[in-house]
């Protein structure tokens, strides 16, 4: 809370007004309505990820994490099982002995979360137990490694929420590239070196696209920029049964080589540059999409970012910024990103 003062004219009363913190990204504000509120704004939320995790500072995903389950636990009652690969975010959140869950919570292998989770959820089913399962991991683990058993869990329609972190490669690893990680990003198997420096344009995958294929009930793109929608996707998705699948937008300081507070303002700019449509889909059909308020230009997203920091050097524009706008572009034009004037966003 602040007070503004207006200095009038000799002989005239001094108003002073009040003004009241709102639309703020701030974890504890109760001072507005409860249906404005988040989650963790709430003083019965669940503290799914509480404190004491090793994350780093300004970890993506760590709050990603955090709002994301504390949704589904909401949604469910707190009767959630939740299954967990190996990467960051277990390695972060469970350094043996010790760990930061406070649900029921197991450690898959790097590859195989989707297809434990579909084992519990089976298991959950014989025993006559209404308890519902999120599998969740990092790209690293999705994309890439555990692409097989997720496709299954697609295929089958397993009763599995499955969220995927998207931190844009294998950080807990040493940064090394994944199949989202975007072209011309530099990481430690994709150097900034040679005639073509980072990763090469034409490589990875859309897994949103392709759960979107399998014609599953649910498939939604969110971003830790926009917590409220964060929550409401996961609250939607547990309201459904069957293979769901949520991929979140978690950039990383570390292995983005971006300063710690600007997480929230990278993954504001991957969105309203177009580079991470965010979107929603039923049964194998787009049925919304996030509007962009107002587009920027990739530049502005890049430059933020030492991953990207070889695209500036020398006098000359580097042809490949071009390509990554192209590719905005694209999104743009194939989703209809951005609003139309008589259009609300």
């Amino acid at each position: 809370m602040s007070e503004a003062r207006e200095t009038l004219a000799p002989g005239e009363a001094v108003q002073r007004l009040k003004f009241y913190q709102k639309g703020t990204f701030t974890v504890g504000n109760r001072l507005v309505g409860e249906d404005e509120r988040s989650v963790q704004a709430s003083q019965d939320r669940s503290n799914a990820l509480t404190c004491g995790h090793r994350a780093c500072q300004g970890c993506g995903e760590a709050l990603g994490a955090r709002y994301a389950i504390d949704a589904a636990m909401r949604a469910t009652g707190k009767d959630m099982i939740a299954v967990n690969a190996t990467g960051c975010l277990e390695v972060f959140t469970t350094p043996y002995p010790e760990t930061s869950w406070q649900l029921p919570w197991v450690h898959s292998l790097f590859g195989n979360a989707a297809a434990v989770a579909t084992g519990v959820a089976a298991a959950m089913r014989v025993k006559n137990k209404r308890t519902r399962v999120v599998a969740q991991g990092g790209d690293g683990g999705t994309t890439d490694i555990g692409f097989q058993c997720l496709s299954g869990m697609f295929e089958r329609n397993d009763d599995v929420l499955y969220i995927c972190y998207d931190n844009e490669g294998y950080m807990n690893t040493g940064v090394q590239r994944s199949s989202a990680t975007p072209p011309a990003a530099r990481t430690a198997t994709t150097p900034a070196v040679g005639d073509e420096p980072g990763n090469v344009f034409g490589t990875g995958k859309s897994v949103p696209k392709i759960a979107v294929a399998h014609n599953i009930p649910y498939v939604a793109t969110a971003t830790v920029a926009d917590l409220h929608d964060l929550e409401r996707k996961v609250t939607k998705a547990m309201s459904v049964h069957g293979a769901r699948y949520i991929q979140i937008n978690v950039p990383c300081p570390l292995g983005w080589g971006a300063a710690s507070h600007d997480t929230i303002h990278l993954a504001r700019l991957a969105v309203e540059c177009g580079l991470y449509p965010i979107f929603e889909a039923e049964h194998g059909r787009i049925t919304h999409v996030r509007k962009i308020r107002k587009q920027v230009p990739v530049t502005d997203y890049l430059k933020r970012q030492r991953r990207f920091a070889h695209l500036f050097k020398g006098d000359r524009p580097d042809p490949r910024v071009a390509r990554l706008q192209a590719m905005c572009d694209a999104n743009i034009a194939d989703y209809g990103l951005v609003a139309g004037a008589d259009e609300e966003v």
